[in-house]
């Protein structure tokens, strides 16, 4: 089902939701997308070839416009096609590309356009707050999001005067003439970082860009198991991370230094040598003080913060498994495989 021609056109905003098998989620994002308030907008849900219930549960929205997308190029990756084709289908000047594991707070639509605005970017991009639950999200996720949030510091991408780009495709507000301008996904059709490389191009343009955590204004949990989060991440580190191999040293190498000297105070203070066990438990105390300060960078919540360092080896194996998956060609993402098309461009540094 779809809103009429006539009203789609005075939209101000174009949301546009890809989605691939995603019926365990579309229903709550499009249930905080339709009364959203404060501005003219549209919906069109793309529906990436879909097996379960999610072009169901999107045609039940009424003024949901849902599409399907042309059938995949060779080459590009599917969330591109379908993000393309949502694209082609909009109206509005604006264009805002979400992910339909995101949850929308009330009025966050028209306040991200009037910071926009405010800002005078021509590319506009949150970090949702994390829906984090059980151990293995608990543990990770923290840990990933505090390296992003240290790799890709809000400040600098922010900048103009930077070189530093970035975005999160879960929250991606752009302008009409922006994205014709770099060539919308077509230009990035072959990334599965379609969004860092979105906002590179746009920076590189000379247009303005502003990214910071938007936790006020969307939430998502990206993933419900540790299947997911293992694929998932496994398909992005090693393009966020370069140095993924060296990264996943350096982490792997911090947890067993701090389990090292808890391990050592303890033995010491067990022998009765205090003062030696006082020394390296104020040794360990300080590097994982360290620690604590680099994940508070992420916002997630005190219990998640405070054991997150068992999230360290997890990230250390995520890590070389996403390098190792792309130097083998063996990517996969929601039933699809991309690894052999992007371990060459990966390994000369291109993506």
């Amino acid at each position: 089902m779809s809103a009429p021609e006539h009203l789609r056109a005075r939209s101000e905003v174009s949301v546009i939701v890809p989605a691939r098998n995603e019926e365990a989620c579309l229903g709550a994002c499009l249930a905080s997308l339709t009364p959203q308030s404060g501005l003219a907008f549209d919906i069109t849900v793309v529906d990436d070839g879909s097996t379960d219930q999610t072009r169901a549960i999107a045609e039940s929205f009424p003024g949901v416009h849902v599409i399907s997308p042309p059938p995949l190029p060779q080459g590009w990756t599917g969330k591109n096609n379908a993000a393309a084709a949502g694209a082609a289908a909009a109206y509005a000047p604006w264009l805002l590309f979400t992910d339909a594991d995101t949850v929308h707070l009330p009025g966050s639509l028209a306040a991200s356009l009037a910071e926009a605005s405010q800002q005078q970017a021509a590319l506009l991009s949150y970090s949702p707050q994390q829906d984090v639950r059980g151990f293995w999200e608990k543990s990770v996720m923290p840990v990933i999001f505090a390296e992003l949030a240290s790799t890709y510091r809000p400040r600098d991408v922010s900048d103009p005067a930077s070189p530093a780009a970035a975005a999160n495709g879960q929250y991606l507000l752009i302008s009409r003439e922006a994205y014709q301008a770099v060539g919308g996904h077509a230009a990035v059709a072959t990334s599965l970082l379609e969004d860092v490389a979105l906002a590179r191009a746009v920076k590189k343009s000379g247009r303005k860009i502003f990214f910071r955590y938007g936790g006020d204004c969307v939430q998502t949990r990206m993933y419900r198991s540790f299947g997911q989060l293992r694929e998932g991440w496994t398909k992005n580190l090693a393009v966020l991370f370069p140095s993924a191999f060296l990264l996943a040293i350096r982490r792997a190498a911090e947890f067993l230094l701090i389990l090292a000297l808890l391990a050592l105070a303890i033995g010491a203070a067990s022998r009765g040598l205090a003062g030696l066990a006082i020394a390296v438990a104020v040794i360990g105390i300080l590097m994982y003080g360290l620690f604590l300060r680099r994940i508070r960078k992420a916002h997630f919540s005190w219990d998640s913060t405070l054991f997150a360092i068992l999230g360290l080896p997890i990230f250390a194996y995520l890590l070389a498994r996403s390098r190792l998956s792309y130097k083998k060609g063996t990517v996969l993402w929601k039933g699809r495989s991309y690894g052999k098309a992007l371990s060459g461009r990966l390994s000369r540094g291109t993506n």
